[in-house]
C-alpha cells in the first residue's frame, strides 16, 4: 500500500521547455520549493547550493546569452537561433548554482556535490506536488565563459538550469528507466 506523498515520487517524471506552459510557478511556490531544497541532506549545513531565477526580461537576456554561445561553439545561425528560442520556452528558467568548498576541513568535495544533487531532486519533487514539471538541463553552455560570468558569484559553480512551467501534455510512456533490481543489492 502506497502513501499519498510516495505515490507523488513515484508519478515524478521530467518534462523539457517544449511541454511545458503557462503558467509557472508564483512566488509562495517557489519559497515551497526552495524549503524543500534547503531539507535536503547537507553534511555540515553548508548550504552548496543556490538559486537564480530567470523570469520577465532576464530570459531575453539569457537566450541572447544562449545564441552568443552557440556562435561561438560554431554552430550555424540558424542552430544558435533554436538555442535562444529554446531558452524562451519553459515560463521560469532556475538556475543551479554550486558553491563547492574544496578546502574544507571536514566536509569533503562529493559530499557538497551530493548535498547539491539532493537540492534539486527536492525542488523538482516539490514543483511537481505543487502541479508544476521540469527538467534539469546542462549541456556545454554551463561551461561557456561568458555564460559561467553571467551567472556566477565568486567561488560559484553552474551546475545547469532547471525548466519549469506547467505541464502541457503527459509523460511519455516509452521512457524506460533502470529496474530496481539494477540498483538495489545487497553488498558482499
Amino acid at each position: 500500500m502506497k502513501n499519498e506523498t510516495l505515490a507523488t515520487l513515484l508519478s515524478r517524471h521530467s518534462l523539457g521547455g517544449k511541454h511545458l506552459g503557462e503558467p509557472g510557478p508564483d512566488e509562495a511556490a517557489l519559497r515551497q520549493m526552495a524549503e524543500a531544497a534547503l531539507h535536503a541532506p547537507d553534511h555540515a549545513g553548508l548550504v552548496p547550493f543556490r538559486f537564480a531565477l530567470v523570469r520577465g526580461a532576464a530570459r531575453q537576456r539569457m537566450a541572447a546569452l544562449f545564441e552568443t554561445a552557440a556562435l561561438a561553439a560554431g554552430k550555424a545561425a540558424d542552430d544558435a537561433r533554436l538555442d535562444a528560442e529554446r531558452a524562451l520556452r519553459p515560463p521560469l528558467t532556475v538556475a543551479v548554482l554550486a558553491r563547492i568548498d574544496l578546502g574544507h576541513p571536514v566536509v569533503p568535495a562529493h559530499e557538497q556535490w551530493a548535498a547539491v544533487g539532493g537540492a534539486i531532486t527536492n525542488f523538482l519533487n516539490a514543483a511537481h506536488a505543487l502541479g508544476f514539471a521540469g527538467k534539469m538541463l546542462s549541456g556545454h553552455k554551463v561551461r561557456h565563459p561568458a555564460i559561467q560570468a553571467a551567472f556566477c558569484e565568486s567561488g560559484e559553480t553552474l551546475a545547469g538550469w532547471i525548466s519549469l512551467g506547467t505541464p502541457v501534455r503527459a509523460p511519455s510512456a516509452g521512457h524506460a528507466k533502470a529496474g530496481v533490481e539494477q540498483v538495489l543489492r545487497d553488498w558482499r
